[in-house]
């Protein structure tokens, strides 16, 4: 193998390098130093920061679900664009499986929303 050929994608990772880098010196350079107090703190949300045990507190289970409600969602569509693409070679084994697929993730889609999962309160 050449090495002449890895030339072009050198160039290219130093120059976004140097972009960064160029980047990052520029705004310091050049972006407003008017800080306060307020900015400086840590954004909670909107809700003042309570002190916690060291441990850490109880968080929400709600965030959790939804996190793997997306990431179920996300991955049924990675599966949907190929299958899509190569419906016809697949034929009829492909429209099978993939219908399987689709009632797997609907039966979990309505247990999401029969347990409230979708719902945000």
């Amino acid at each position: 193998m050449n090495a002449d050929a890895y030339v072009p994608i050198l160039v290219l990772g130093a120059i976004a390098v140097a972009f960064a880098v160029f980047s990052v010196f520029v705004a310091s350079a050049v972006g407003p130093r008017r800080y306060n107090r307020a900015k400086l703190e840590a954004y909670e949300c909107g809700v003042a920061p309570t002190p916690q045990r060291p441990g850490g507190g109880r968080f929400p289970v709600k965030f959790y679900l939804t996190a793997m409600l997306f990431i179920i969602f996300d991955i049924e569509i990675v599966f949907l664009y190929p299958w899509a693409v190569h419906y016809e070679a697949l034929g009829v084994f492909g429209l099978l499986a993939m219908g399987l697929f689709i009632v797997n993730v609907s039966v979990a889609y309505a247990y999401e929303w029969r347990r409230g999962g979708l719902s945000w309160e």
